[in-house]
């Protein structure tokens, strides 16, 4: 690094900055990611919060480049949630360590909404735009967790308005809609979801055709038809950019009107649709493709494990439309794999709560064969859609037209040598190949480990190593999957990218394509509705984190089978095999030597017995200590 201590160096860097736990900030140079960040100790951060716009003073650039805060710009949100502890309200948020003085005094122990008002480093001030409810409580810790997050799960009374008034003429509008749209209500149609969904965005339907050629139809829920831009039900959409998903429930990007009623494809009522049908023949592979607006009539709603047992017993409802179901996404899946596209399967848990939300069992979720057979459809209709208004766009490159594409880049090379080193270590073939990690050598790990107690493991780590896909207006494929062309088309109820494919879309077919000059925001609604998938998976995993501990405080004392999933010079992360609650084994409660960090062999090491605790090894552990406030278990080695 040069020392920039003329000119240069007393000139302010702007940036984001990143605060730790610890309280401790960095900041990346704008204009430089070979410098090493900017180190800024609490002390000098001044008031700024994690994810802050700011200004940093440089002190000095040697051993390394440290600062202080002298602006802040922007910040990254001004709402936090809180709880009152002491008459002052304690944030959740584990990176704002700082209480804050209300002007008023919400009840002890309950859980707020805060507005931060002002904060210098010393005093944060604020005032409460919501009471919550008790802490403890799980309806309460679940929108906590919801709101902690961004999102809101009420809707503003003009949003309700205009979903109630759609909802109230919801009959005259169809009547009035039918004769401009295909009629296919005629289809043999079915959905089939979870046991638990209360919105139905896709239906399927199949019939067979002479030669042995089929005609699929993947028929989505017309919510753009009811979410008009311009509207206060559009605006809001935009906002949230998708539901969010806990364990026992579902805060909808559109209200419960349109979503759980007017927009879904519940049985046996006349819905609006878009719809994608496909003339295949019996190796799945497409002949042709029609899109059009649609009416359809669902026959049947299916859970998974309902469309299963007709399956399995060859015996119930609409088997034959199943079963040619099944021959076409299996060879689909098969050629998908052929092609390199990459299987994690599934690491999720599922809980049986009690009247009150409180956890009486966790198990993890099993696969079955019809979540991929939906899979494939919804699958085939994103990527036929992606390469359907690509391919027109490419024959007029002059007319600027633009659309939506869901991409997944390829994995960064030291996320994935830092994978292949580790798995290699713990005795599994991973190799580079002309200077380069491919999907199918992914594919060909995710072979060797199955059924391995290690698998789950292996797979969140080869996952943890992946690019994130993203939403973007320019296209560079998805690794993951091995498509060229992939966008999101078939939950516009939950998620507002798909309703934008579906204006584009829509755009095309009625011959006035959308052109770069007329969807200038296009790339910023990308990159927000991006940033509002993630908030949104991180609540999902946070109320699920929060509900294994609540799960395990009563079995403080137990002994547990866990696998080693982290091993830091602190201590050794370990998961129960059976739930997938993680927690830590802090390394001075291991008495029997003094233990090392060797990061190259990812295991602490007894410095006289040479012991070795190492990641992805059985263990039995004790459950010492279950923190719900901090959602945090403690084990120790048995």
């Amino acid at each position: 690094m040069k020392n920039s201590s003329g000119q240069g160096a007393k000139k302010p860097v702007a940036g984001i900055i990143e605060v730790t736990r610890k309280g401790t900030g960095y900041m990346a140079w704008p204009d430089d990611s070979t410098k090493e960040d900017i180190e800024v100790f609490p002390e000098k951060l001044n008031g700024a919060l994690n994810g802050d716009q700011v200004e940093v003073e440089l002190l000095s650039l040697f051993p390394r480049p440290r600062g202080r805060v002298i602006k802040i710009v922007e910040r990254a949100k001004t709402e936090f949630v809180a709880t009152i502890r002491g008459g002052v309200a304690i944030p959740a948020d584990g990176r704002f360590n700082q209480p804050v003085v209300l002007k008023t005094k919400p009840e002890e122990g309950s859980k707020v909404l805060i507005k931060l008002l002002s904060f210098d480093g010393k005093v944060a001030k604020g005032e409460v735009l919501e009471v919550i409810g008790k802490a403890g409580e799980h309806r309460v810790e679940m929108n906590a967790i919801v709101m902690e997050h961004g999102f809101k799960t009420s809707f503003p009374a003009e949003v309700e308005a205009e979903a109630e008034a759609i909802e109230k003429n919801h009959a005259s509008i169809i009547a009035e809609e039918i004769p401009k749209r295909a009629d296919l209500r005629h289809l043999t149609t079915m959905t089939i979801d979870p046991v638990s969904a209360k919105d139905f965005d896709d239906a399927l339907s199949v019939r067979t055709l002479p030669n042995n050629e089929f005609e699929v139809g993947v028929h989505i829920a017309d919510a753009t038809f009811f979410c008009r831009p311009g509207t206060a039900i559009d605006d809001e959409a935009i906002k949230r950019g998708t539901s969010v998903y806990l364990v026992d429930a579902t805060i909808p990007m559109l209200p419960h009107a349109l979503s759980g009623n007017v927009c879904s494809l519940v049985a046996n009522e006349d819905r609006l649709a878009f719809s994608a049908l496909f003339k295949m023949n019996a190796n799945g592979v497409v002949l042709e493709r029609t899109f059009t607006k649609s009416v359809i009539n669902s026959n049947k709603r299916f859970s998974y494990e309902e469309a299963q047992k007709v399956l399995d017993t060859q015996d119930g409802p609409y088997l034959q439309e199943l079963n040619t179901m099944r021959m076409l996404a299996t060879a689909m899946r098969k050629r998908r794999a052929d092609d390199g596209a990459v299987d994690f399967g599934d690491n999720e848990v599922e809980f049986e709560l009690d009247s009150n939300g409180v956890p009486l069992k966790v198990t993890r979720k099993v696969r079955i064969d019809t979540n991929w057979l939906i899979e494939e459809f919804m699958l085939l209709c994103n990527r036929e859609v992606s390469e359907y208004v690509s391919k027109l766009a490419e024959k007029v490159p002059e007319a600027g037209m633009v659309f939506l594409y869901r991409i997944h880049d390829e994995p960064k090379a030291d996320r994935i040598d830092e994978l292949g080193t580790f798995v290699r270590a713990i005795g599994y073939e991973f190799n580079k190949k002309k200077g380069k990690y491919t999907a199918k050598d992914i594919q060909h790990l995710l072979k060797q480990i199955e059924g391995k107690p290690e698998a789950t493991l292996i797979r969140t780590a080869t996952l943890r190593s992946m690019a994130k896909a993203i939403y973007s207006t320019k296209n560079i494929g998805h690794f993951g999957l091995s498509f060229k062309y992939y966008t999101q088309f078939t939950s516009p109820i939950r998620r507002y990218p798909d309703m934008l494919a579906h204006r584009i879309l829509e755009s095309h077919l009625n011959g006035k394509p959308i052109t770069r000059r007329e969807y200038i925001d296009l790339e910023k609604r990308c990159l927000l509705a991006s940033e509002q998938e993630a908030k949104a998976t991180t609540a999902d995993r946070d109320s699920i984190k929060y509900k294994l501990v609540e799960y395990m405080t009563g079995k403080v004392g137990q002994t547990f089978d866990a696998v080693i999933s982290g091993v830091t010079d602190w201590g050794l992360y370990v998961e129960d095999k059976a739930s997938s609650a993680e927690g830590l084994v802090r390394v001075r409660t291991i008495g029997d030597d003094f233990y090392n960090y060797s990061a190259k062999e990812y295991a602490l090491v007894g410095q006289k017995t040479q012991k070795k605790y190492a990641l992805g090894d059985s263990v039995r552990v004790k459950l010492v200590a279950a923190d719900l406030s901090v959602r945090q278990l403690d084990f120790e080695l048995v």
